[in-house]
């Protein structure tokens, strides 16, 4: 057993536990953005797995305590008429970011090594050319550019694909996690095991690796995806300025709360 596989039989993580270590992750995140302000970084996050293996949990984990205009989040939909006259990659470069931005992609340009592959979206010539293209196109637009690139695969299970799936028919809560491509993965599992092999065969290079990310444990799976990528952007605390705050200004004073009587109030029900 290798030292970063989770011990047969371990218990589930609780959700008190979860939630601390979180916390402290988050924080780190927190110092981790003021850094990519202060020495302008600009980073790209892209998360690609199977479908139903965490990704949306995991990158809600990762934003949900930082500023949308530091962290921004790409989650293209399918492309439009025009969009797909374009270069393939262009509507991806419009999103790249500027100094002092992380960019995270739901999804990105490996869409074309994996689902439109697979789902027979593109022709074997466009496959194949991408997948030849694609290392050098990361290493010359992007690495080289100066731009940082970490690339995460969530792995899920047969087993643990399928219960998800199950649950989000069952739940109403989670039916519209439910895409149209979703039903029909679920009949391609080996299709789409070839076409991952494939992409990490060509794409895992020195200048760009992918890090796979089991995720069958979802709480445990956030917590490892946080703390490998805080651990592959050296970061320090900026430093900061007291903030005080200022006294409020009694000039023009008057009843301000007055005014709002007669006003439609939002009914209090809770």
């Amino acid at each position: 057993m290798s030292k970063n596989t989770k011990p047969e039989g371990e218990k589930k993580m609780t959700g008190k536990k979860y939630l601390k270590e979180l916390r402290k992750l988050q924080g780190e995140l927190c110092k981790l953005q003021e850094w990519v302000k202060y020495k302008g970084l600009r980073v790209i996050i892209v998360f690609e797995g199977r479908d139903a293996a965490g990704k949306g949990g995991t990158i809600k984990a990762l934003t949900e305590r930082v500023s949308p205009r530091v962290f921004r989040l790409v989650a293209l939909p399918a492309p439009s008429d025009r969009e797909k006259s374009q270069l393939y990659m262009q509507r991806y470069m419009q999103h790249f970011p500027a100094k002092g931005e992380v960019v995270i992609f739901d999804r990105s340009w490996y869409n074309r090594l994996g689902v439109e592959h697979v789902m027979g979206f593109c022709s074997k010539e466009q496959h194949a050319r991408f997948l030849e293209n694609c290392p050098q196109m990361e290493k010359y637009l992007v690495v080289e550019a100066g731009i940082q690139l970490i690339k995460i695969w969530l792995e899920s299970s047969d087993k643990e694909q399928k219960r998800r799936f199950e649950a989000r028919m069952e739940d109403p809560l989670r039916q519209w996690k439910l895409s149209p491509m979703d039903l029909p993965s679920r009949t391609k599992w080996f299709e789409y095991s070839r076409a991952r092999d494939l992409m990490l065969t060509a794409t895992d290079t020195k200048w760009a690796p992918w890090y796979i990310l089991p995720s069958d444990d979802k709480k445990r799976a956030r917590l490892n995806c946080l703390a490998h990528i805080l651990s592959l952007i050296p970061y320090k605390k900026v430093p900061r300025e007291k903030v005080k705050l200022p006294n409020r200004s009694m000039k023009g004073a008057y009843d301000d709360q007055a005014s709002l009587r007669g006003r439609k109030l939002v009914p209090e029900k809770y």
